[in-house]
């Protein structure tokens, strides 16, 4: 259950602004209703409403931010902004009120010089968020100290406005201003000369919007450089300076959004921009926001210059000697033929240009398909995924790395690698294959998290192509390794048949012959001759018992999987070492499975005996839906994770693979080894009633 704060927790501080700036809001308001119209229309103090509203949304922003982080400088920017705004709209309603009556009522020269000659300060928040966001300080490194500078210009505007002498600020602004013949108007005024009063203010104006603009880009640098949560926040103030020049850009187009109307949009939009991204730059996807708000801002500048084209050739064309209903004829036999047909084409091109073809899915994957058809191996395949996967999203660099079964990693690549990059990893079936790699600067490498699925999905697809063609190749590679290792056992059983089993069974034929010549005239010859038959025959039984041992362990057809362990782990058991044996209830297995298991049992154990000084093991055979689990655990010294496998575990793993299982060597917290294997071995099927 959520609980909301009371009023009490709120700080005053943060209350006080919007405070204010009502009260001040209110005081404003009851001038203006004092002060006739055609006052205000001859002081040009018209958009009060709005001005005020400007007020109330930059001291309501300051007031947010300052609840939940009450030191937070940018909050602080806000909410004197916000005061300073309705300062400025109380001095140019109270100047409009004291001069309405002859004389001027008390206060009007400080009004008039709170408004006219120190107002511009109201456009100093925009600079200092500029500079301070979003951490309270500026810059770091080489832009701190231009930055610094063009503050100190920003400032100075209004102390240059306050002392040049009045006459040459009205000169300059090109005319003069009615009813203030009775006013002081230069308070604060410094005796200049106009000769340096006119190129001071000359100079300092440009210079205070050159301070804005290094303000900006030292802003767009520190984006560039910034990663994670500050980066997020950064790219808030940058989307709000975006919609920003599109308010101005139309602004210029339009009239009626030009002025305070545009600014009042542009300062709502800064302020929550600004609110956002300090106490939720994750609320919603920044990059696709932002990335949006160019495309559409670009789209939009597009079409309403063709409409303007079209507009203004349709008058060049008909001018005035065509009646309207000509005109409308012509307008729309044009809007038709022409007009609608490019403006979907522009639309189109704009888009493919931004984003690339990301909105058309269908395309993409065709792209990719004919791509990776003519891409026979995984070392073609992957640089062809990339090349499809750049050219359809606008991106400068793509990498694809895919995991191998043997555990080593591929990566195929496309365009130049930059100095960061991000990694998306690529699932398949709950198990990471694979990574994508995209440069992390750039707007056109932001991807939303719309685009960042669609690409998983196409990288996935792509790495299921891509192993699958590389276990097409381990297959065959497979089968002719499976060919070799039988022709090479043949060849071995031959050898051991013909120059071991041969030789040894004539000899003994040769001493059994010898023997009964010689028995009649030496019986004790032949004897001795019968005895070393004897002792040859009896090492050819020994060649052939380890022979058939080699093809299969005879203790798995006498004693079963279960039992042939634990023959082996009693041999290997003794006082210092007790091997427990745990795997009742496995039941009828494939040859090779059984096989397989007990090489690795057997091979895991005469680790445990000879390396792992242990006094306990535990071998364990389950039975699981469509495999074998074996697992033999000791309570030993462990491994070393920087020793390399030696050639039991490499063939342990081996085995393993071969039936298409899996192996792994484990060294648990709580100390020792775990061997652990998973070999398949699907249920045979019953036998068909009948059958013998």
């Amino acid at each position: 259950m959520l609980h909301r704060p009371a009023l009490a927790a709120v700080p005053l501080r943060a209350v006080a602004p919007p405070a204010a700036a009502v009260v001040l809001g209110a005081v404003a308001v009851a001038l203006e209703l004092s002060t006739p119209d055609g006052v205000s229309a001859a002081l040009e103090l018209g958009t009060g409403p709005i001005d005020l509203l400007t007020a109330l949304v930059l001291a309501a922003a300051g007031a947010v931010v300052l609840t939940a982080q009450p030191r937070s400088v940018p909050g602080w920017v806000l909410a004197a902004g916000g005061l300073v705004w309705a300062l400025d709209v109380v001095a140019t309603a109270w100047l409009g009120w004291a001069v309405s009556s002859s004389p001027a009522r008390p206060g009007a020269s400080l009004a008039y010089w709170a408004t006219n000659r120190v107002g511009v300060a109201t456009l100093l928040p925009l600079p200092l968020l500029l500079a301070l966001y979003p951490t309270g300080r500026l810059p770091r490194g080489r832009w701190r100290g231009p930055v610094a500078a063009g503050l100190a210009v920003c400032c100075l505007l209004p102390v240059v406005l306050a002392v040049v002498p009045s006459q040459v600020a009205i000169d300059r602004a090109g005319g003069d201003l009615p009813l203030t013949s009775g006013l002081d108007l230069d308070p604060t005024t410094l005796p200049l000369p106009a000769a340096v009063a006119r190129p001071l203010l000359d100079a300092v104006l440009p210079l205070a919007a050159l301070g804005v603009l290094v303000a900006t880009l030292s802003l767009v640098a520190r984006h560039r450089a910034a990663t994670g949560l500050e980066r997020d926040r950064l790219r808030w103030l940058l989307w709000a300076g975006v919609v920003d020049v599109l308010v101005l850009a139309l602004g210029l187009v339009v009239p009626g959004v030009s002025g305070s109307v545009g600014l009042l949009v542009a300062v709502t939009v800064t302020s929550a921009a600004t609110v956002v991204g300090l106490l939720r730059p994750r609320l919603v996807d920044v990059d696709a926001l932002l990335g949006g708000t160019v495309v559409y801002g670009a789209l939009g500048a597009g079409v309403v210059l063709l409409d303007a084209l079209v507009v203004a050739g349709s008058d060049a064309v008909l001018g005035s000697r065509a009646s309207e209903r000509s005109a409308f004829v012509v307008v729309l036999l044009l809007a038709t033929v022409g007009y609608l047909p490019a403006r979907s084409l522009l639309w189109r091109l704009a888009r493919r240009l931004l984003v690339g073809h990301r909105d058309d899915p269908y395309r993409v994957v065709s792209q990719l398909a004919d791509r990776l058809e003519t891409a026979e191996t995984a070392e073609e395949q992957l640089p062809a995924v990339a090349a499809a996967v750049a050219t359809a999203f606008g991106v400068r660099y793509v990498g694809v790395e895919v995991q191998r079964t043997g555990g080593d990693r591929v990566l195929g690549e496309h365009g130049t690698r930059p100095a960061d990059v991000d990694a998306l990893d690529v699932a398949y079936r709950g198990e990471v294959v694979g990574r994508l790699l995209l440069p992390r600067r750039g707007l056109r490498a932001r991807l939303s998290r719309r685009d960042e699925r669609l690409l998983g999905d196409l990288v996935r697809q792509a790495v299921v192509a891509t192993r699958t063609a590389e276990l097409a190749a381990q297959l065959q590679a497979g089968r002719e390794a499976l060919v070799l290792a039988r022709e090479e056992e043949r060849r071995r059983i031959r050898r051991d048949l013909h120059d071991g089993l041969g030789p040894a069974l004539g000899a003994v034929a040769l001493r059994i012959d010898t023997a009964r010549n010689v028995a009649a005239g030496d019986p004790v010859r032949a004897d001795e001759l019968l005895r070393q038959a004897r002792a040859d025959a009896a090492a050819v039984l020994a060649d052939v018992r380890r022979l058939v041992h080699d093809l299969r362990p005879p203790a798995l057809d006498d004693v079963g999987l279960v039992g042939a362990v634990r023959q082996q782990a009693e041999r290997l058991a003794g006082p210092e070492l007790r091997i427990e044996v745990a795997g009742d209830g496995v039941g009828d297995l494939p040859a090779a499975v059984e096989v397989a298991a007990y090489r690795i049992a057997a091979e895991a154990l005469h680790n445990v005996r000879r390396h792992a000084a242990a006094s306990r093991c535990a071998v364990l055979l389950a039975r699981e839906p469509g495999g074998l689990r074996v697992e033999v655990s000791d309570d030993g010294a462990g491994i070393d994770p920087g020793r390399v496998s030696g050639v039991g575990l490499v063939s342990v793993r081996e085995r393993a693979a071969e039936l298409g299982g899996r192996c792994e060597v484990l060294c648990p917290e709580a100390g020792g080894t775990l061997v652990r294997a998973w070999l398949p071995a699907p249920v045979p099927a019953p036998a068909a009633e009948g059958a013998r």
